[in-house]
């Protein structure tokens, strides 16, 4: 304060704290401050978005004639996508602004953990091995959950806000318990960190599931005994003081992979490759939107769209009949209603993609004037991006639009093959399906009605075969062969039967066969398995369809933290 030229004192600071309808009290904190020549703080303005309009013209009106001691200090979380960025502009032109950037890889992490304490932290407590050990197992915890988020769903399903407040308050949780037992009270301080001072944040359950194992692995009686591995090639180390422990990290620490994280080295290289996609599109659409042809170009924007356009149209089969359909089913079985709202749905599509393009075709031709709607299909094209339109009523997809239309046929194609008769078929292509989960349902169905099963009280057991698609000619007498899953983190061992470690720069091994079948939860086999969820897309989080119990030789926890998982498609 003397440095500014002015003094302070806490008498004079109003520090307000956002959301809960706390904008009154900001505003009368604002009049008062630039009166008397305090100091506002206005923490977490990102939670009141609709607020900031008045914000920045009491800023404005303030600008002149307040006292000249008048300070204002604004913090926010920062924004998830560009399309968050939701400060006005008249805040940030008029403001200094200061960025608080996170600190990458987990060596870097692991050192910011530990200043969150000092040397008077170590020595606080009278079990003090205990809780040493365990607050630097909580420190390597947090630089872990905090930098996985880099390796995108893989990582987190979805990202989440830890922060070192998360980490000090676990110290107290670990302090207090300590101090309050003879024995360290290892479930409830796992529960403690993983369900409520970091579980907070967590919305997704298999994200839950991430954050509790990586406690069960780091928390736990072996670490007293010397025996514990944080990392591999990295043990947790014994009675250090503050400055020890800082060394240690720097002389122990592995140099930065996905090991450390508990991830196979794949998981970096699909990161990566997604990043520069991302980065090559982004510089795509960067480009002039009117250009001409250049020497040995391939056409003008608008005649390479027209080539496009014309070439879906014609490639593209009529819409499902589906009064033929309904009249030809002789009984609607649980598949045979799958059959028929798959049809239903991809007459929405095909119906849109085909009055989409009639439009743009006329348009094009000059014989209808251009809309908004007309250009962003335009640009969709020509950019070889999915149109959102088309994206609106379609299955979740991560693919470029030419090999997303190449699975649209192919989809049809099977589907076409399906209501030929509506028998069910040989190997039944889930990912093929919009809705995979009611294919999955009917296989409970069908065998609950026959079987005079309660619906409620059954589960899916699936069983990995030996065969590929090709080697099945008839469906099985109960529940389905389905094809065309992938897996990531790990692969497939056909031979053995169980999941194994993956292959280097096989991202995304194909899966042989599967064969679900439904049986009475209560007479499922749970030893051995790892339960394994199955998604749509790479994207995971919100395309989650179900979860397969998949034989392993090794711990389930190995396969959580890497990340595990089943996908329909790649």
């Amino acid at each position: 304060g003397k440095k500014l030229g002015f003094t302070f004192n806490n008498r004079n600071l109003h520090n307000v704290s956002l959301g809960q309808g706390q904008e009154v009290v900001a505003e009368q904190a604002l009049d008062l401050a630039a009166k008397e020549g305090h100091w506002v703080i206005l923490q977490n303005i990102h939670l009141v978005a609709k607020w900031l309009s008045s914000l920045e013209k009491k800023l404005e009106q303030h600008s002149e004639g307040s006292h000249q001691d008048f300070r204002v200090f604004i913090s926010a979380e920062p924004a998830p996508s560009p399309e968050s960025h939701i400060i006005p502009q008249g805040i940030l032109e008029n403001s200094i602004k200061i960025t608080n950037e996170a600190p990458t890889g987990i060596q870097a992490n692991l050192h910011k953990a530990l200043d969150s304490f000092s040397q008077d932290t170590l020595e606080m407590c009278t079990q003090e091995k205990e809780f040493k050990s365990i607050l630097f197992a909580l420190c390597y915890f947090h630089a872990v959950v905090a930098e996985r988020r880099k390796f995108g769903p893989q990582g987190w399903n979805r990202p989440y806000p830890f922060s070192t407040g998360d980490l000090t308050i676990s110290g107290n949780v670990l302090y207090n318990y300590l101090e309050g037992s003879s024995k360290v009270p290892y479930d409830d301080l796992r529960y403690l960190i993983g369900e409520i001072m970091y579980g907070g944040h967590i919305t997704d359950d298999w994200d839950r599931r991430l954050c509790k194992t990586y406690l069960e692995e780091f928390i736990k009686p072996e670490m007293l005994e010397g025996e514990l591995l944080l990392a591999p090639g990295f043990p947790l180390p014994g009675n250090m003081d503050y400055n020890g422990y800082h060394q240690y990290i720097d002389d122990a620490l592995p140099p930065e992979s996905p090991y450390l994280y508990g991830l196979h080295p794949n998981a970096e290289l699909g990161f990566l490759t997604q990043s520069s996609e991302k980065l090559l599109r982004t510089v795509l659409e960067l480009q002039p939107r009117d250009s001409s042809p250049g020497e040995g170009g391939v056409g003008t924007r608008e005649e390479t769209v027209k080539a496009l356009l014309e070439e879906m149209l014609e490639r593209l089969s009529d819409e499902f009949n589906m009064a033929e359909l309904m009249a030809k089913v002789e009984q609607r079985t649980p598949y045979a209603v799958v059959a028929l709202q798959e049809c239903e749905r991809m007459n929405v599509l095909t119906r849109e993609i085909k009055r989409s393009l009639l439009e743009l075709e006329l348009g094009l031709k000059g014989e209808l004037t251009m809309t908004s709607d007309m250009e962003s299909l335009q640009n969709a094209l020509f950019l070889d991006t999915v149109p959102e339109s088309w994206m609106r009523r379609s299955y979740p997809s991560t693919a470029s639009l030419g090999t997303w239309f190449a699975d649209l046929l192919a989809r049809i194609n099977e589907l076409e093959t399906w209501t030929g008769d509506f028998s069910l078929p040989s190997t039944v292509w889930l990912g093929g399906l919009f809705n995979p989960q009611s294919m999955l349902t009917a296989i409970m169905q069908t065998t609950a009605r026959k079987n005079k099963w309660p619906l409620d009280k059954m589960t899916l057991q699936c069983d990995v075969t030996k065969k590929n698609r090709e080697d099945f000619a008839s469906p099985p007498r109960e529940g389905a062969y389905v094809h065309g899953l992938f897996m990531e983190g790990a692969r497939w061992d056909a031979q053995a039967g169980m999941l194994t470690e993956a292959r280097l720069k096989e991202l995304t091994p194909a899966m042989p066969v599967l064969f679900i079948k439904a049986v009475p939860a209560d007479r499922q086999d749970l030893r051995g398995v790892y339960p394994c969820p199955v998604y749509k897309t790479r994207q995971r989080g919100p395309t989650y369809v179900w979860t397969f119990n998949l034989k392993t030789k090794e711990s389930p926890s190995k396969w959580v933290l890497a990340g595990v998982a089943l996908l329909l498609q790649v």
